[in-house]
């Protein structure tokens, strides 16, 4: 175990990769839609376009219906996509819009025939998150890698059936 000095700084941050033999254009329609993430990760079972946006764009607002670590009671998050390249890069802030709390993101790579596909998290690096990752940062981190894997082996499973 890390001395808590290295703990309180190791980074706040993991990812997950995954090849799908699937072109990166057919895995951005699937990682951008939001409202498909039910089908495939194990703690947001559901999530919907607010404030009149209905599809992937710089500042657009969608909310997610988490479970944490799919126990427990269920809670609404706030999210507003921070970057949306097209066939590249999918990522959104969760929190408000003046304090976000973590950062989830797809990158999406050509990889011979397919495409690799890394699905990350951030955590701001604020003095309440470097805390809260002090504490819970080798379990969370876990439980992060764990869904990760778990959402990316699940999008597998659709864009290689169906393509």
């Amino acid at each position: 175990m890390l001395p808590p000095v290295k703990m309180f700084l190791r980074p706040l941050t993991g990812e997950v990769s995954v090849h799908m033999d699937a072109s990166p254009a057919v895995v951005w329609d699937l990682v951008s839609d939001v409202t498909r993430i039910g089908e495939f990760s194990p703690e947001t079972f559901e999530a919907k376009w607010r404030h009149g946006y209905d599809g992937p764009a710089v500042g657009a607002k969608f909310k997610g219906h988490v479970k944490r670590n799919g126990v427990g009671p269920t809670y609404w998050s706030a999210c507003t996509v921070t970057a949306c390249e097209p066939e590249r890069l999918f990522e959104f802030s969760v929190g408000t819009d003046d304090i976000a709390v973590n950062n989830w993101g797809y990158r999406l790579e050509p990889d011979g025939d397919g495409t690799l596909v890394t699905e990350y998290f951030r955590l701001e690096p604020n003095l309440a998150m470097r805390l809260y990752w002090l504490v819970l940062g080798p379990f969370r981190g876990r439980t992060n890698e764990k869904g990760m894997r778990t959402t990316l082996e699940r999008m597998k499973a659709v864009v290689e059936r169906d393509h």
